[in-house]
């Protein structure tokens, strides 16, 4: 097996020497030997486990766990429990493919109540309260939600707010997607798209930040971020199954 300085496995793989020491430190790689005047000796191990730790934190998703995950799995090849690495990336790979249904449906969702499946009665008008209960949300979720121009609500004379059918509608929309962990921003640009043409293609805009949008999360892109950590997961699954039968 071939041994590389701190300097050498770095230069293999791209990195400075100080991400070397650092996955080290996290136990993300194996502590490797020393020689008698205290410099590291790596091996052909570490270097695969080194590719393989940045192939899994190149995923950005971080919801329900899954960066935790991640790392667990990291660790667990780095301890050589390749067996259980693969069995818990399986797991993460299920996960993944949950959240895309889970996204998905929401989409449907939305379909739905756009389309008019699900009417609601011009005639009704609802307390903040009274929303929040009906829709099994938090009086703080709609705050945060209006605040963020996602809907603009109607008010008494005496400033009371009151919810109108429509209302009901978008907010069942926008609980869902956020249920299904789609952005606020996202939201709001598939809404504003939807009251420009109502005929936009919502998982088109959706997973489409604008150029002028300054900060862009992974959850901005949802659909698009949870394929790419599907094939992910799937491209550290057959590097574990490598590293197995090599080690």
């Amino acid at each position: 097996m071939n041994t590389y300085k701190t300097s050498e496995i770095a230069a293999c793989i791209g990195v400075h020497p100080n991400t070397v020491r650092l996955y080290e430190e996290l136990k993300l790689i194996p502590k490797p030997a020393r020689k008698e005047n205290g410099y590291r000796v790596f091996t052909d191990f570490h270097l695969e486990q080194i590719k393989f730790a940045r192939m899994a934190l190149k995923v950005e998703v971080l919801q329900n766990g899954l960066r935790k995950q991640a790392i667990t799995i990291i660790k667990t090849s780095a301890q050589g429990d390749f067996n259980q690495a693969i069995s818990l990336t399986e797991s993460y790979l299920q996960q993944i493919r949950l959240e895309q249904r889970n996204a998905e449906e929401a989409i449907t969702i939305t379909e739905s109540l756009l389309s008019g499946d699900n009417p609601q009665t011009d005639t009704i008008l609802l307390t903040r309260k009274e929303t929040a209960d009906s829709l099994q949300t938090s009086i703080d979720s709609l705050r945060n939600w209006e605040m963020n121009g996602l809907l603009t609500v109607k008010r008494k004379q005496n400033g009371y707010r009151v919810y109108a059918g429509e209302d009901i509608r978008r907010l069942k929309i926008i609980r869902s997607l956020r249920c299904a962990n789609y952005s606020l921003s996202a939201i709001l640009r598939m809404l504003n798209a939807l009251s420009a043409n109502p005929q936009a293609n919502i998982r088109q805009v959706i997973d489409t930040p604008k150029p002028n949008e300054d900060i862009i999360s992974v959850c901005d892109k949802l659909r698009s971020s949870l394929h790419c950590a599907e094939q992910n997961a799937m491209h550290m699954l057959t590097h574990l199954k490598k590293m197995k039968k090599q080690f």
